[in-house]
């Protein structure tokens, strides 16, 4: 949990470094580089809330967990590796957002990202003996759903781009909805089982 944590953290500070503005400038050359600064900035969000995201789905998925094996291993491999290297596609993003092939990288490493946090979260769910007995910080088949969406929108976003070019993008959108409903889904779930505690 603690390598994980730390990667996640690196990945996050690594995003800011895209973000400066040069020295010396008078009045009009700094306004200019502050308007250039916006895809940066914007690319920056983006990534941000990603990474947020799954560092808070890592953290849910192993709470409980009290051992892994050799498959866990890979995976939490390949998921660090995927979110350290979300600084890269990021920085496509922002200096050549208007190129179909950045918004295809981008969405591709998102993809793989939050298709690692899936396969790991339905990996615990069907091997119990590798969790505690302590309840699920989450609700395990709204986390599936919500990972679930992530990736779909995300790879969707792949052929789209190729059809409409980068405004494709805009599709990302829809997981505000989504995640909106998933999380008053979650709330609801939490009261039921709050209030049926409270009755027992």
């Amino acid at each position: 949990m603690t390598l994980a944590d730390g990667v996640f953290a690196i990945a996050i500070t690594l995003l800011v470094l895209d973000l400066s503005v040069p020295r010396g400038l008078n009045s009009e050359e700094y306004h200019d580089a502050l308007r250039d600064l916006l895809p940066n900035l914007g690319a920056y969000a983006i990534s941000l809330v990603v990474l947020a995201g799954f560092w808070r789905e890592h953290r849910a998925i192993f709470r409980t967990v009290r051992q892994v094996d050799g498959q866990v291993i890979s995976l939490t491999v390949l998921g660090l590796g995927t979110a350290a290297l979300l600084p890269f596609p990021t920085a496509l993003l922002s200096e050549y957002g208007d190129e179909r092939v950045s918004v295809v990288v981008y969405s591709a490493v998102v993809a793989v990202l939050g298709g690692v946090h899936l396969t790991l979260a339905v990996l615990f769910a069907r091997r119990p003996w590798l969790r505690d007995d302590a309840a699920p910080v989450r609700d395990e088949e709204l986390s599936v759903a919500d990972l679930g969406s992530t990736v779909a929108v995300f790879l969707v976003t792949i052929p789209l781009t190729l059809v409409v070019g980068p405004a494709a993008m805009w599709w990302w959108l829809v997981l505000v909805p989504l995640k909106v409903w998933l999380g008053r889904r979650e709330s609801t779930a939490r009261q039921g089982l709050s209030g049926g505690s409270s009755r027992g």
